[in-house]
């Protein structure tokens, strides 16, 4: 069991560092990112091992990994476009 608790904290943040790097500009602070990863990935891990037992291992990783992935969606922000994007000034 702790071996798999360890893995899916791993897995979290791996999820959250992946997140931070591929949409910085839409994301808060990494901080928020890989606690968010680590306490999804935690709570789906364990929650999907509540239900099905210890003998089934992929199946808490996939579901601390989905976990994880969903937290972290909800924390990004829309990409800015059209008459509400940031104006830069040009020239100067």
């Amino acid at each position: 069991m702790l071996w798999q608790i360890v893995a899916y904290a791993a897995l979290g943040l791996l999820a959250a560092f992946a997140a931070a790097r591929l949409f910085p500009a839409r994301l808060p602070a990494p901080a928020l990112l890989l606690g968010t990863g680590l306490v999804a990935a935690l709570t789906g891990g364990l929650v999907t091992y509540t239900v099905f037992g210890g003998g089934h291992p992929g199946a808490g990783l996939a579901a601390a990994f989905a976990t994880a992935a969903a937290g972290l969606s909800v924390l990004a922000r829309p990409a800015r476009r059209g008459r509400h994007a940031k104006v830069t000034p040009t020239g100067a």
